[in-house]
């Protein structure tokens, strides 16, 4: 069964009813959006907030290593907790600024920070918890600079060609 190919100048948004076309602010060509403004605004502010905590439930196992669960063991995690997610929302904010370099750069530093928190935790030696955090911060910006590089160069070719 054949489809009609969307031309220059038609919608790309009609599912939704968004109507844009063209280029947003950074240059990259417009994709249909599937969702509307409130789950994203939903998703935005759910996804620091569910992670945090988990973050905290997480340091908050470690802390108490087996042992019962307290009020000093529940006021740490929530408070992780409150920490994580706070840096979450700023790491997030502050890197929409940055090149994709550096995306991928404070994103890997911030993977690589929150695990070397967790494994200090836990009671290892110092030495054996920066390695394991050096190494996932590196694994984390390679792969984010992948995808930055592969995602945006292909979006930037494709708007090239179309004007």
């Amino acid at each position: 069964m054949a489809h009609a190919v969307p031309t220059r100048g038609t919608s790309t948004g009609a599912r939704t009813g968004t109507g844009r076309t063209g280029t947003g602010r950074t240059g990259r060509t417009a994709r249909p959006d599937v969702f509307g403004k409130r789950t994203h605004l939903l998703a935005k502010w759910a996804t620091p907030l569910v992670l945090g905590l988990v973050y905290g439930y997480w340091a908050a196992s470690v802390s108490r290593r087996g042992g019962p669960v307290t009020g000093w063991n529940l006021f740490f995690g929530f408070m992780t907790a409150l920490a994580f997610a706070v840096l979450y929302v700023v790491v997030r904010e502050v890197a929409r600024r940055l090149p994709r370099e550096g995306h991928a750069v404070l994103w890997g530093a911030f993977a690589g920070s929150a695990l070397g928190y967790l494994y200090s935790g836990s009671g290892v030696a110092m030495f054996t918890c920066i390695v394991v955090s050096l190494l996932l911060a590196a694994a984390v910006t390679a792969g984010l600079a992948y995808w930055y590089y592969t995602h945006q160069d292909a979006e930037e070719a494709r708007a090239a060609r179309t004007t």
